[in-house]
């Protein structure tokens, strides 16, 4: 007997599902003011209106299953209009309000129910409800996932247009940069970072820890390298930048020089790229381009370089590997402890006679003095290249755990 009165006093209303659409949209429009639902037309609040109360009451009727497909395309709608979900949300509660009150109102004063029906309805309304917003909810995220699919699509093909440095003419530049959200000048820099193994992302999450910084950026993913466009509104920010890098590195990374227009950013992969380079082979060291000019000097041109390391440190290099070895960390060390033999042997836990020793080894068989800064720069641009170049697995790489300590040449 309850479902009869429920289908009947629904059997009413769906009457009257014109004006009650109209009535409801105002109660909506007024009610969600606030929440910046004024991007949905009038007419199509109107006729979402019509669709939930008539898809509701034909379900209370009995007269058609429930369509959550409806609610689904609404929810897609708000989220093509940038309707935020919360007002979508309310404007759903205002919708639920307004229909119990109609049905109570046409129950006590036209119907004249008991108020068990009126429970029963209340629960079938809750339940139709549920429905409702799950499918709008639902309809609402998958649109949300697809746009942003879409936009990290568009903005993946604008940074690859852009580090490939191809033709783009003003307009497509300025395009680019609204895309991508940010300013069409810059600073900018391009970073590159060798990957662990194809496929596997040499900084993950990298674009993530940047932005908690504030700091904005944009990658792409190669079979060999990982690279990137970062915006750097304050010097401040380049800091931030490297230090993020350093901290997370597990390959050698390189970072451009800054630039500012965004037409550059294929010049500025390439310098990325030396900057890399530049860094140790077997390390994961962080090159900035202008803070390592020598360094990048000798990355720019590797056969150049490979022959010069050849002719400068070939002597050395002949010698048995455990003996090279000591020798150029020896010279390293010595380089970059700014020529001081003593804070070298510090760095080396050796005395500093065996560094002077070590040292003059290396000026007798090279031919270069350790006094003349022509000498030194030369020695200083071989072991750059030499540090530079990966070596073999089986090679006895500089630097190798156990190689100081078991030789005393």
């Amino acid at each position: 007997m309850v479902d009869e009165e429920i289908k009947a006093l629904a059997a009413v209303l769906l009457e009257r599902v014109g004006e009650l659409a109209k009535e409801m949209a105002a109660r909506v429009r007024a009610g969600s003011h606030d929440y910046h639902y004024d991007a949905v037309p009038d007419e199509e609040l109107e006729e979402a209106c019509r669709k939930h109360l008539g898809n509701a009451l034909h379900a209370l009727s009995g007269q058609e299953p429930l369509d959550i497909a409806a609610a689904a395309r609404i929810g897609c709608g708000r989220a093509l209009q940038d309707v935020p979900l919360p007002t979508v949300m309310t404007a759903y509660r205002i919708g639920l309000k307004y229909l119990w009150e109609t049905v109570v109102t046409e129950a006590i004063e036209n119907t004249h129910v008991e108020c068990d029906v009126l429970v029963a309805v209340a629960s079938a309304m809750c339940e139709i409800q549920d429905n409702i917003t799950q499918a709008m909810v639902s309809g609402y995220h998958d649109t949300v996932a697809q746009r942003i699919l879409a936009s990290e699509h568009e903005r993946s093909a604008l940074v690859e247009a852009l580090l490939e440095g191809r033709a783009m003419d003003a307009d497509a530049v300025l395009s680019a940069a609204e895309v991508m959200g940010v300013p069409r000048n810059g600073p900018f820099v391009v970073v590159v970072a060798e990957v662990p193994q194809i496929g596997r992302q040499a900084l993950p999450d990298v674009a993530d820890v940047l932005s908690r910084r504030g700091i904005c950026s944009f990658w792409r993913l190669r079979p060999d390298l990982q690279q990137g466009i970062v915006c750097l509104r304050t010097p401040r920010e380049l800091d931030d930048l490297t230090e993020v890098l350093r901290r997370h590195a597990e390959q050698r990374v390189g970072v451009s020089p800054s630039y500012n227009e965004l037409c550059r950013t294929g010049e500025a992969l390439r310098f990325a790229k030396v900057a890399m380079r530049a860094g140790g082979a077997e390390s994961a060291a962080v090159t900035v381009f202008d803070d390592s000019p020598v360094a990048v000097a000798s990355a720019g041109a590797p056969d150049v370089m490979a022959h010069v390391a050849s002719h400068v440190l070939g002597p050395i290099e002949a010698l048995p590997a455990g003996e090279c070895a000591v020798l150029l960390d020896t010279l390293d060390a010595w380089l970059g402890c700014g020529g001081s033999a003593d804070e070298a042997a510090k760095r080396l836990y050796v005395h500093p006679n065996t560094v002077r020793t070590r040292l003059r080894r290396i000026a007798e068989r090279t031919g270069r003095s350790l006094t003349d800064p022509r000498g030194i720069t030369e020695l200083f641009l071989a072991l750059c290249a030499v540090r530079q170049t990966p070596k073999p697995p089986s090679a006895v790489l500089p630097g190798a755990k156990g190689t100081l300590k078991t030789a005393n040449s």
